[in-house]
């Protein structure tokens, strides 16, 4: 049977070198091209982009993972007389690959530029090479993500910056207000735009002259206020205003600076509002007794932030091991490098799962292990089972537990005294009895004991245990 007479249909299920082949065949069909095209492997499918034989709309869909294969096609100059818009026929993703590639062709740059998908035009909009005639033209396209991908390019001429900086669309104004390159003019009409989210931008620029920050000070919308307050070079009355204004998000922001008076934390310390009181906590030189008090605070909000940090005093600790929340309190039974009292803390929690948590932390020690063995939750219990090394003790009575469950993690366990052994050989529940054998360190009576278990499956275990 030759390819040709290949059901195309049931190319994907040919194996990867009888694929390879059929692929590489000069007079595959149209029809087997396209049936190898969705083949599993990658190799397969490149092949495909690159034979003539291969459909337009199937040389689109191969175009994003294969684009350079598919610029190489040695049937493209065909196809594009045949289709002087074959681009309009792949699909964005494809035209988009196709444009990420270091000298992609001009009739590709062309087929882009007439794309219905904006998606497209704005991907070649952000080419580094494109012709100043290119770059105008797409300053006029209808999709404003076009424009907003031609205001962010380097090296604009003024006149398209400025052209640009009174687009109707607030989002290339935005991209506009970020260029390192404004003049004074278009930056100080910028930083009275129409829209907040262009003055925020405004209001992000390093090099932000003094007036500019004047002007943006008496702004009304609160999120350019928080903009602006998060800057470290404001004047110290702008920003000591911007930490009283009646915004809380304004607030919050100007504690965001590097270094703030200590009457500024104070002040925060008893702000009405938990954001402002959480943006304290993050703050790295918030002091040990004020991370405690932060600790205690009756917010959740705060709570959580102080979560953020991994330099918190024991004290503060001590108060989040009692949160209300669960999760804040799993959050620090998990910790890295708890103290004791914290860890006591939370053997007392009410919660099974922080208890079950802690019973398989590696710090806990034999002597806490011992009291979760007798912990009132068989969850609890069996987490104690998995420990690395939960003591003889701890083992002991997990091995004489009343819940079957426990007893099977204990049976399981490396450090298991092999005096509890025969007992557990001979557990009324038959997991208990193959867990012991399927240990491979069982004493020769013991295992002759589970060789006669009524269990078949117990019985089978413990043969195949051997060593």
């Amino acid at each position: 049977m030759t390819f040709s007479e290949l059901d195309p249909r049931t190319l994907t299920t040919l194996g990867m070198e009888r694929a390879l082949e059929a692929a590489g065949e000069a007079r595959a069909t149209a029809d087997t091209l396209t049936g190898l095209s969705a083949h599993p492997d990658s190799r397969v499918r490149a092949r495909v982009a690159r034979h003539p034989n291969t459909p337009v709309e199937v040389l689109g869909t191969l175009a994003p993972m294969f684009p350079r294969e598919v610029l190489d096609n040695p049937g493209l100059p065909l196809m594009r007389l045949a289709r002087p818009n074959l681009l309009g026929a792949f699909p964005a993703e494809g035209v988009i690959a196709l444009l990420a590639l270091p000298g992609a062709p001009g009739w590709v740059l062309d087929g882009a530029a007439r794309h219905e998908d904006f998606g497209v035009r704005a991907a070649l909009a952000a080419r580094p090479e494109l012709s100043a005639q290119r770059v105008e033209a797409l300053a006029q396209d209808a999709g404003w993500q076009v424009r907003e991908a031609v205001a962010g390019r380097a090296g604009l001429p003024e006149p398209l910056v400025r052209q640009l900086a009174a687009d109707d669309d607030y989002d290339v104004r935005k991209a506009v207000a970020a260029r390192p390159d404004l003049p004074g003019d278009v930056l100080r009409t910028l930083a009275a735009d129409a829209h907040s989210i262009v003055r925020a931008s405004v209001a992000r620029r390093l090099d932000l002259p003094l007036d500019c920050m004047l002007t943006l000070a008496a702004d009304g919308d609160a999120d350019v206020l928080a903009t602006l307050a998060r800057r470290v070079d404001l004047p110290r009355a702008v920003r000591e205003w911007l930490t009283g204004h009646e915004q809380p998000l304004v607030r919050s922001a100007a504690l965001q600076a590097w270094s703030v008076p200590a009457a500024w934390l104070d002040r925060a310390e008893h702000d009405a509002d938990p954001e402002v009181r959480a943006a304290l906590a993050r703050r790295p030189d918030a002091g040990a007794e004020r991370l405690a008090r932060l600790a205690a605070d009756e917010s959740e909000t705060v709570r959580r932030a102080l979560l953020e940090r991994n330099d918190l005093p024991e004290e503060a600790v001590l108060l989040l091991a009692r949160a209300p929340e669960q999760d804040i309190r799993l959050h620090v039974a998990s910790a890295e490098g708890l103290a004791g009292s914290v860890l006591d803390a939370l053997l007392a929690d009410r919660d099974t799962a922080v208890r079950t948590i802690l019973a398989v932390r590696p710090d806990l020690g034999p002597e806490r292990l011992s009291r979760l063995a007798t912990d009132r939750d068989a969850e609890v219990r069996r987490a104690v089972a998995y420990a690395e090394a939960p003591g003889e003790a701890a083992l002991s009575a997990l091995a004489a537990d009343a819940n079957a469950g426990v007893r099977r993690a204990a049976a399981r366990h490396r450090d298991l005294p092999a005096g509890l052994l025969p007992a557990l050989a001979a557990d009324p529940d038959e997991g208990v009895r193959l867990a012991v054998a399927g240990r491979e360190d069982l004493p020769e009576a013991v295992r002759e004991q589970l060789s006669r278990d009524p269990d078949e499956s117990v019985r089978a275990e413990a043969a195949g245990s051997v060593s």
